[in-house]
């Protein structure tokens, strides 16, 4: 065994210890279809959101852990339920009229209503293939419609239709009894208007393969279970679509997590092991409220990928799924710096050490090197005291700070100072609140001011942190974060900062002090 597979046999990371639970599951033999099947599943009803991205980038972790420890081949199938009926019509989108026309219609029967696609379901499912390749997932994609329709679930259909009674058994106990009266796992599809129904079944032919039904105008109707005539409800359908494509991982929210002795029971009664899950913990908005497609709280992708990068959301991605986090635009700075500190960690690791390191799990192994010799958070106070409104400006001071650095040697760098002016412009500035200074920080200040002008030594982080702690230190500030503190807000308008001898080093001592001269006239307040 290799030193890594033997590391990853220990590792504590979330995804290795999945994935060696995982491994149990074929620990005496192997697959009889040859490969580890892991999946993940999406209402396309709407445009991907920041939910799917983590699903499929945390399911791809264990993948990819499990292949560290395991020579069993894997796939990764995203399977749509696109044939799911069009149960409202979304509020932002066009042609809500025409779309009005076709409630109940599976989402692939439904028009476009941007005209670019077969079906409103063939828009969306390209939407979110479109968004799975932007972030370059290993997947194959499975269309519902197409899974029905083409006979690669009519096996388990009829199975379901032999073991009808079973399956309704499971299903009813989850039930209130008024739906009890209405229910069946089995919706068929109107051979006329096209539309899903909802309707009891009056017999049930496991022989052959049918189902007998009065429809909504009390027409009684026989349709075969297979070849897309029927769709299972959507409980139903997750149990049998892991019998019938032989699952063997799917993760999904704590919102589902009451529903899964369902999709197992659902699962075993069709003859087939369930596969192994992953419940993590919910997204909450600022508020601690849960997020909601529909109220749109929260933050989406492309907004935080307009304040930093793919890779600091991969992160944030990773830390703690098991635990309900905020996910809001104020944990983008210490996520962005949190991110790096890893990536410049991971070179003196040891293989346990790198294993467990976030980083690992992000670049599946491959981990590039950090230039981010300025940390996000120090880039945000340098917007703010230098009002910088484009990168460029920001980088006449990196340079300075960073003789060696450029945009095209330091790209993660230069997108950062990028991202930093946009977080500036549109979170710090409009909440930064000066103060004049009280007598005691004003003579500290001055004081500061007149040291930084005489210094004629070294003018690193180090050497100037020394000389802002001895002022504090001087001046009777106990406890000492109290000075900080009051520079912060005296000359940066917000109660933190970052560490003050780098923020001069950056910035610049002339022009420190004359940001220090201005905030002591109370020319900032």
């Amino acid at each position: 065994m290799s030193e890594l597979r033997d590391a990853a046999m220990n590792a504590k990371a979330w995804p290795f210890e999945e994935a060696r639970r995982l491994a149990k599951r074929y620990e005496k033999a192997p697959p009889e279809k040859g490969y580890v099947l892991f999946e993940t599943g999406y209402g396309p009803s709407g445009l991907p959101h920041i939910g799917t991205f983590g699903e499929v980038l945390r399911t791809t972790m264990i993948r990819r852990a499990f292949e560290t420890i395991s020579d069993i081949p894997t796939r990764l199938i995203c399977f749509s339920d696109d044939m799911d009926g069009m149960r409202k019509v979304p509020g932002n989108v066009p042609n809500q009229d025409m779309l009005r026309e076709h409630l109940q219609k599976p989402l692939t029967v439904v028009p476009d209503p941007f005209g670019e696609f077969e079906s409103f379901g063939h828009h969306n499912n390209a939407m979110l293939r479109r968004f799975l390749d932007t972030f370059g997932f290993e997947y194959e994609f499975y269309s519902a419609t197409e899974f029905y329709k083409s006979g690669q679930f009519d096996a388990t259909l009829l199975k379901a239709a032999e073991r009808y009674d079973a399956l309704m058994a499971i299903m009813l106990k989850s039930l209130r009894e008024e739906r009890q009266q209405t229910y069946s796992i089995f919706l068929p599809i109107h051979p006329e208007t096209g539309r899903v129904l909802y309707v009891p079944m009056k017999n049930v032919d496991a022989a052959k393969g049918e189902i007998t039904f009065d429809d909504e105008d009390g027409r009684e109707w026989t349709l075969p279970v297979t070849g897309g005539n029927v769709k299972l409800q959507w409980k139903p359908d997750f149990g049998a679509r892991w019998a019938a494509l032989g699952v063997d991982f799917e993760m999904y929210g704590k919102d589902h997590s009451t529903n899964t002795p369902i999709y197992d029971g659902i699962c075993r009664a069709l003859g087939v092991q369930p596969p192994e899950h992953f419940t993590y913990e919910l997204f909450l908005d600022d508020k601690g409220q849960k997020i909601s497609k529909s109220s749109g709280n929260g933050i989406s992708i492309d907004e935080w990928l307009t304040y930093a990068s793919t890779e600091s959301l991969s992160y944030f991605m990773f830390q703690k799924p098991k635990t309900a986090k905020r996910l809001y635009f104020d944990v983008i700075p210490k996520m962005m710096d949190e991110y790096h500190q890893q990536l410049r960690a991971y070179p003196d690791q040891d293989a346990a050490g790198q294993l467990n390191n976030p980083v690992w799990h992000i670049h599946d192994g491959a981990v590039p090197e950090s230039k981010m010799v300025v940390p996000f958070s120090m880039l945000l106070n340098l917007a703010s005291a230098a009002g910088a409104h484009d990168k460029d400006a920001m980088w006449g001071f990196i340079r300075r700070y960073a003789p060696d650095a450029s945009p095209e040697t330091h790209p993660d760098l230069d997108a950062a100072a990028g991202y930093a002016v946009k977080y500036y412009e549109d979170f710090v500035l409009p909440t930064k609140v000066f103060r004049a200074p009280d007598e005691k920080e004003r003579a500290a200040m001055a004081d500061l001011a007149d040291r930084l002008r005489g210094h004629e030594g070294e003018t690193d982080d180090e050497a100037l942190q020394t000389i802002v702690f001895a002022v504090g230190k001087e001046h009777g500030f106990e406890p000492l974060r109290d000075w900080f503190k009051a520079l912060y807000e005296v000359l940066l308008g917000q109660s933190q900062g970052p560490r003050f001898g780098g923020f001069i080093a950056l910035y610049g001592v002339a022009e420190t002090v004359a940001l220090i001269d201005k905030g002591v006239a109370g020319e900032l307040a």
